[in-house]
């Protein structure tokens, strides 16, 4: 399965910068409290963030945008007549 690229630059630039931060918050706070799980979360979700920017692809991006034209399409078969 190929991937393309469906965010722009500058909004991979936005995910990379803010995964970094949240990551780096997320691991001085599981440094004082291990026993915190939100903050594993936080760091987990954070790296998740840090891949979609590199690769450039988001998966709920690819399904909004592919639920979209599927709905598009059902539209455009309302209207067309019937030929029968």
């Amino acid at each position: 399965m190929k991937f393309t690229p469906n965010i722009s630059i500058m909004n991979a630039l936005l995910r990379i910068t803010c995964g970094f931060t949240c990551l780096t918050w997320a691991g001085a706070k599981l440094a004082k409290k291990p026993w915190n799980n939100s903050y594993l979360i936080v760091a987990m979700l954070s790296g998740m963030k840090i891949g979609e920017g590199i690769l450039r692809y988001c998966p709920v991006t690819d399904m909004v945008e592919e639920g979209l034209e599927k709905k598009m399409d059902s539209e455009e078969s309302e209207f067309l007549p019937n030929r029968h």
